[in-house]
């Protein structure tokens, strides 16, 4: 097993550095179109080179126009370009992302393997929910989700949503999938005791070689998970654990999504922070300055089958 460590908080930083501060190239000389050749005849003007020819497909979705404005402003805390380089997101990949809430992740990832692999996002059924208030607010979120992903089938036309019933989730076909990713969404499993069931389910529909991507909310060094259960953190060695009895191997772990500011110790949890912001007005500043909480991010594998 290989450990690195990537900072990243600098993106602000490094971002408002380079602008500006690139000089512009002079300007070469303009070909004269009307020059002859040597047969007489006048030379065609060159082909405008194709641009997007090289382009990195995780960078062109990132640019999409589609995304809400408000999520391309969170990019600098969720980093989701060395997010997914870092789990070897690619277009020709099954994608299944697990509860992609609000579609903050399916913005970028629905239309990432449009032409050359495929997407689908899993969502709770409403009519597996535990109580009335938990089935409106699936059946909410789901709409909204579906309304997001039809309003530009030129974008989205070939995602797929499928509901499960997270008690006992089947997301597909055994090994039908070459990478499962969830972003911040352990504690909710957890809390609900739902958490062994969700990783035997990916697990399941992973190929063997598959990756199983985790980005969650990281609790302080040597808390437990009593302790923090219901805050919305986690330990990571209990996130790690819980994938490796649903019989993953941890292959990496990196710092891209690590925050220091973040003290843990929010009146509100992980709520507290932005983008939940649970909090008086008045302490807008001080969590704002802070930012997103500090998150662990985890490669795990589905070792090859012998």
């Amino acid at each position: 097993m290989r450990l690195t460590a990537t900072p990243s908080l600098l993106a602000f930083a490094l971002a408002f550095a380079l602008t500006g501060c690139q000089k512009a190239d002079e300007a070469a000389p303009a070909a004269d179109a009307g020059l002859a050749s040597s047969t007489g005849a006048t030379a065609e003007p060159a082909a405008e080179p194709d641009r997007n020819a090289n382009a990195d497909p995780i960078d062109a979705v990132l640019a999409g126009d589609w995304r809400d404005p408000a999520n391309v402003a969170r990019d600098a805390w969720r980093h989701p370009r060395e997010t997914l380089a870092f789990f070897g997101v690619g277009p020709s990949q099954r994608i299944v992302e697990i509860s992609p809430g609000g579609g903050w992740y399916t913005e970028i990832l629905a239309p990432l393997p449009k032409d050359k692999g495929s997407y689908v996002g899993v969502v709770n059924d409403p009519a597996k929910a535990a109580n009335e208030r938990a089935r409106d607010y699936y059946a909410n979120a789901n709409g909204k989700l579906r309304e997001k992903l039809a309003a530009r089938p030129d974008v989205y036309g070939n995602a797929v949503l499928v509901e499960v019933d997270p008690a006992a989730p089947v997301i597909g076909e055994p090994g039908s999938a070459d990478v499962v990713l969830t972003f911040r969404n352990v504690h909710n499993w957890v809390m609900s005791g739902q958490e062994a069931a969700m990783f035997k389910a990916f697990y399941d529909v992973l190929a063997p070689g598959g990756v199983l991507g985790v980005v969650e909310h990281r609790a302080a060094p040597g808390k437990s998970l009593a302790e923090v259960k219901t805050s919305g953190y986690l330990p990571e060695d209990y996130v790690i654990g819980l994938a490796e009895a649903a019989g993953f191997v941890l292959e990496e772990k990196s710092e891209i999504n690590a925050n220091p500011a973040d003290t843990k110790d929010h009146p509100n949890g992980v709520w507290t922070l932005p983008p939940s912001n649970n909090h008086p007005e008045a302490d807008r500043a001080r969590y704002a300055a802070i930012g997103e909480s500090d998150r662990m991010t985890l490669r795990f594998v589905k070792p090859q089958a012998e």
